[in-house]
């Protein structure tokens, strides 16, 4: 798939999106080239969880430095941008003192602390309370669940700002704090209707007000570079918030005219449709499908899958002696396809992903530990869209598949095999191209939603998938 173009320079603005996934990140420069968005990345780093005494922290130091660093070479590949937006993973955050100095360290999603809390928490408000105001699903490592712990152990006492990941980087870009919306919405601490922090959530559990301000939708201007930011680099740009979670902008980016579901793959799946009011009935809720804030309060009726998180680790603990292309030839070619069950939360931070799959499987060989997982993720995503369709009460014909992981050609033909819908591919920097597209939309460059998604499809390559029968 074509998504990258080596065109002249451009002569109108520079956009840059700032995509930092759970394990890696990348700035991609962006401008619109004849009614063409144009792209092209100019840095990569890796990103991944540190861990200490048992503990699972990101290095948010680390990751600003890398920020930076990627400002730079984006001027030293002749694309100095005029606008910037990051967009990260949902549910982290920064807790910052009066001094504005993080309250130590910034706790991983993948550790444990949100799960020990669950009872506690849960003794406070049940979760049928919580799903009925803010249409969230359960997951352990909700925000929620995450700062009722830094209530237990004392640690929001210093705090005087609580700062979403995105939010975060934009603030040490700017010196302005700004609560973006669709993250926001992840927290489990937004109201589905009035679309703000819920007031009795925050009071029940104990959340200081003064941390939740007004929230902003994407599009929002933030401000310019700090000054000691615009010397470091060498220029000055001004920060315009993407949809800063990373889903919410890849959903933005996929080529959705018809209503169908969307399926963004990467370390994590999720699978879902976009609707103009959040569903939280008691089927969305057994079901465990989530109700996350996009553009315009329309919501993302979806379901995280754990995805390729599993693929990844086992590539790791093999030395990477393997591709990711390699792993899903050898795949290919072995016949067997022993299911695991993915949302067994042995597969979440596991210390030896392999240990745990032949803990279920025996001893295999990578092929068909590889075969393994990619067959089992099409089966999650059939469950996954089977509930989609109860839950909704509609039947979809197509699954729109975006992302990094909608390069695998195998488990493309396994999903529609399992799914039997026709899955439209591509395309693979859907979060990058949905940053962008939002930071256009802000500054006027592109009128709307639609009139972006019809530049989408005519910049990138779709390709479609069909069953065999």
């Amino acid at each position: 798939m074509k998504e990258f173009f080596s065109h002249p320079a451009p002569e109108g603005a520079v956009y840059l999106a700032v995509d930092i996934g759970a394990s890696s990140g990348r700035h991609i420069a962006a401008y619109l080239s004849e009614g063409r968005l144009e792209l092209k990345e100019v840095y990569r780093f890796k990103n991944g969880a540190t861990e200490r005494d048992g503990r699972l922290y990101w290095d948010t130091d680390r990751l600003f430095d890398e920020i930076v660093n990627g400002l730079k070479a984006a001027k030293d590949a002749g694309l100095t941008p005029t606008y910037v937006g990051i967009d990260t993973w949902a549910v982290d955050y920064v807790l910052l003192d009066k001094n504005d100095r993080p309250v130590g360290d910034t706790y991983s999603y993948r550790d444990e602390r949100g799960a020990e809390v669950k009872e506690k928490a849960h003794a406070v408000m049940d979760f049928p309370s919580l799903y009925r105001k803010t249409g969230i699903q359960y997951a352990p490592f909700n925000t929620l669940y995450q700062l009722y712990d830094d209530v237990l152990t004392g640690r929001i006492d210093r705090a005087e700002s609580f700062l979403m990941l995105p939010d975060y980087f934009h603030f040490l870009l700017t010196g302005i704090k700004r609560q973006e919306y669709t993250n926001a919405t992840s927290t489990g601490m937004v109201n589905a209707l009035s679309h703000e922090w819920d007031d009795e959530i925050l009071s029940r559990f104990r959340f200081p007000k003064k941390l939740f301000g007004a929230l902003s939708q994407p599009g929002t201007t933030v401000g310019a570079f700090k000054s000691e930011i615009a010397k470091a680099v060498g220029y000055t740009a001004t920060v315009v918030l993407p949809a800063t979670h990373d889903t919410a902008s890849a959903v933005l980016a996929a080529p959705i005219t018809d209503g169908a579901p969307y399926l963004s793959s990467g370390t994590w799946s999720l699978l879902g449709v976009v609707r103009s009011a959040a569903q939280r009935g008691e089927t969305a809720m057994k079901y465990n499908y989530s109700n996350e804030g996009s553009v315009d309060f329309t919501f993302r009726f979806q379901k995280n899958i754990i995805g390729l998180w599993v693929i990844q680790q086992v590539k790791k603990e093999l030395g990477d002696k393997y591709s990711f292309a390699e792993l899903a030839d050898m795949a290919r070619n072995n016949g067997e396809s022993r299911l695991l069950d993915l949302s067994d939360p042995r597969f979440l931070a596991p210390k030896s992903m392999i240990a745990e799959i032949e803990a279920v499987l025996g001893k295999v060989t990578p092929a068909a530990m590889a075969r393994s997982v990619f067959s089992s993720l099409a089966e999650e995503y059939k469950k996954a869209l089977d509930e989609l369709e109860n839950a909704t009460g509609k039947r979809y014909s197509a699954l729109h598949v975006i992302g990094g992981g909608c390069q695998n050609a195998l488990l493309n033909e396994m999903t529609a095999r399992a799914t039997g819908k026709t899955l439209t591919v591509g395309p693979v920097e859907a979060t990058a191209i949905g940053n962008v597209i939002m930071q256009m939309i802000g500054t006027g460059e592109i009128k709307d939603l639609p009139t972006a998604r019809e530049i989408v499809k005519k910049s990138f390559d779709i390709t479609e998938v069909k069953t065999n029968g």
